[in-house]
């Protein structure tokens, strides 16, 4: 098998991916890296391969031709463009979810794809997960029957860390976080389902973050750091991404909370609930069916299963409970 040269475009925060894929014993190697910063560029240089060629200008990696294949690990504001020129250029694409910020994005990317007849994926990383892989399993056994709710509740509680410190918390950079966060979740009902959403309502607001703080004010430069429980420090790696930004300056305007109501293929009905200014950090998802429902317990690392009896009781001889094994 010939051995696949990868290209990073955003080598930062979710372009670290790269060191799984820099093996030049294995597959894949990583040859290339493009990013806005030099700092961050150096960073990669030093943790995934220091022979990589780096770049700041994105036309100048797309036109190597020792680059077979490109990840596009930039922010979801830049997708469309990247994505496109990869294309072009004759390059594979794995591109970072969400696949852009707005449908219109969405359909020139695909058009574009089957245009050039590369091969495209998205980074929807959860599909690899254990604990969703063993729940794909349960449904796929037929065990719980045949699945009509979903239930799914999500707590963001890094203190607005990813979120709220960046470009993320601006819709004309994210659209939503119901797009760019919940986009994961959304994937997983799908495909844990094996149906997809034909009608949906939602609703979310900000309840927390935002505020009249200015917009240029950083955390390290804050009258307020030494009291403030929101204050985010940036160590090298993150510093070249803006991650310093207060989480409530003036520009925050994508929602901090959110319910989602779906109808999906099947008669499954399922509800999607956000909330970034909770405590803990976890997500809880209950999938119920005809014969029983299956629940995940993440910081257990368990998955529950219940059943019924042909009475239609809870099922009298035992509940079954998974234990995932943590990911090597």
């Amino acid at each position: 098998m010939k051995q696949v040269r990868i290209g990073v475009i955003g080598v930062t925060f979710r372009g670290m991916i790269a060191k799984s894929w820099h093996n030049p014993d294995g597959d894949s190697v990583v040859v290339a890296g493009m990013d806005t910063s030099e700092k961050a560029l150096d960073i990669f240089k030093r943790e995934v391969n220091p022979e990589a060629f780096v770049t700041t200008d994105v036309d100048e990696l797309l036109a190597r031709q020792d680059i077979d294949a490109v990840a596009v690990c930039s922010p979801d504001y830049t997708h469309k463009e990247y994505v496109i020129k990869a294309f072009k250029a004759g390059k594979h694409v794995f591109g970072e979810k969400p696949m852009a910020i707005s449908v219109e994005d969405c359909d020139e990317m695909l058009r574009a794809w089957k245009e050039y007849g590369k091969k495209f994926m998205i980074g929807f990383n959860m599909r690899y997960m254990r604990m969703f892989r063993v729940m794909k399993e349960i449904a796929e056994s037929g065990i719980i029957g045949d699945i009509k709710q979903v239930w799914v509740r999500h707590f963001v509680g890094y203190g607005g860390h990813f979120y709220y410190h960046d470009w993320h918390a601006n819709s004309k950079y994210s659209t939503s976080l119901l797009l760019q966060k919940a986009s994961h979740d959304i994937d997983m009902i799908h495909w844990i389902t094996g149906q997809y959403t034909e009608k949906v309502v939602g609703m979310g607001k900000l309840d927390f973050y935002g505020g009249e703080k200015p917009n240029d004010l950083r955390c390290p430069d804050c009258p307020e750091k030494d009291t403030c429980d929101y204050y985010q420090y940036v160590d090298e790696k993150n510093r070249s991404n803006n991650m310093d930004q207060c989480a409530f300056r003036q520009e925050v305007d994508v929602e901090d909370s959110s319910t989602i109501i779906l109808q999906l293929g099947g008669g499954i009905q399922a509800t999607y609930m956000q909330c970034h200014y909770t405590p803990d950090t976890s997500r809880n998802y209950v999938f119920i069916g005809t014969k029983g429902r299956m629940e995940n317990l993440e910081q257990e690392n368990k998955i529950i299963v219940k059943t019924l009896n042909r009475k239609g009781d809870e099922s009298t001889l035992a509940d079954r409970v998974y234990e995932v094994k943590p990911a090597e």
